[in-house]
């Protein structure tokens, strides 16, 4: 369960069901937030928070003791008189218009509850997961930036430090770059860009999901579509697999689930097949751009208002380690249910 608002005192996580007895790598869940905070380059909003953290319960000793763990990052960078004029203005694209209708009172600082700031005590908890699935399980999980605006990449990278290794992270030596110089320029422009993030995880062994309405893709895509700005979610062939013959979709088994091809994307019948699990993210244009725009106010007036403050004008670079992080909390919550349920 994640807590807070963008401009409130903090955000944070409270995790149910961690392991006990699981030592945690701090430095890690650091190293996490880092990726995700706010501030890292000039593609990225300016906002300046370190995004430090403090666990407040649920640790003894430096492991975890099974019950909750509870784990802050305090805001420090706030400010919110950027968003005093659209205090009474339903904004095109956010989400002002749903939270007036369905609560009648909303935090218009950074969007709230709805700003991607929540998004901290995810990256907090996933961290935690990868962590364990990783030492316990042999999952490995990383992400890229495959796609900005028109520009889509096949590359592959071989690990995470290639995807470090680009400002956007887009490890394509050939793409990237223009990437990078379409971002700048809608940025001048005052505008913004989305883009598709593909996550890979491998180790994932057979048997990982449930066969009906607890699928495994499914769960990915629920945990996926929750995030801030993503509308779309493909697993293995996606939407592309509609232009193929089953003849060529399906992908032949070998010894130890070996296959040449994965158009499946590692999922067979709501359960893991052994082989990696690939999916793509699709992220809209963040709708905080700076061109003027016609709404309307809180009583329903037609009104014209154009947007201040800081904002990423791309957000999948920053997208990269919340796609990680949500995979590893689905991929745990069914290895622990898989297990327990093998041991029972």
């Amino acid at each position: 369960t994640t807590f807070g608002e963008s401009h409130g005192t903090a955000v944070g996580v409270v995790i149910d069901g961690c392991p006990p007895g699981f030592v945690l790598d701090e430095a890690f869940i650091q190293g996490e937030l880092s990726r995700r905070r706010p501030g890292q380059s000039q593609y990225t909003t300016q906002r300046n928070e370190p995004d430090t953290y403090e666990i407040l319960s649920g640790t003894y000793q430096g492991k975890t003791t099974g019950t909750p763990l509870t784990i802050m990052v305090r805001n420090r960078n706030q400010r919110s008189r950027d968003y005093e004029a659209v205090a009474k203005i339903l904004r095109p694209g956010h989400a002002d218009l749903g939270y007036h209708a369905r609560f009648g009172i909303r935090d218009p600082r950074g969007g709230g509850r709805a700003s991607a700031r929540e998004t901290v005590g995810r990256v907090i908890a996933g961290a935690i997961a990868q962590q364990i699935l990783e030492t316990r399980f042999g999952v490995r999980i990383q992400s890229w930036v495959s796609q900005v605006g028109g520009l889509k990449s096949a590359y592959s990278p071989e690990g995470r430090d290639e995807v470090e290794a680009s400002p956007i992270r887009c490890p394509d030596p050939k793409l990237g770059p223009a990437m990078m110089q379409l971002i700048d320029e809608v940025k001048k422009d005052g505008d913004t860009i989305g883009g598709v993030v593909t996550c890979l995880a491998k180790g994932v062994p057979a048997g990982w999901g449930s066969p009906v309405f607890g699928k495994l893709e499914a769960d990915l895509a629920r945990a996926m579509l929750s995030i801030p700005a993503c509308k779309g979610f493909e697993i293995g062939s996606g939407f592309n697999g509609v232009a193929m013959r089953g003849s060529e979709h399906n992908d032949p088994l070998g010894p130890k689930n070996a296959s040449t091809s994965n158009h499946a994307g590692g999922t067979l019948g709501g359960l893991s097949s052994g082989a990696p699990i690939e999916f793509r993210c699709a992220f809209k244009p963040v709708s905080t751009h700076f061109k003027p725009q016609s709404t309307i106010d809180v009583e329903g007036n037609a009104t014209e208002f154009t947007n201040e403050g800081r904002h990423d004008p791309c957000v999948v670079p920053r997208a990269v380690p919340i796609v990680t992080n949500m995979a590893a909390m689905v991929l745990l919550d069914h290895a622990l249910l898989t297990t327990t349920l093998l041991r029972s």
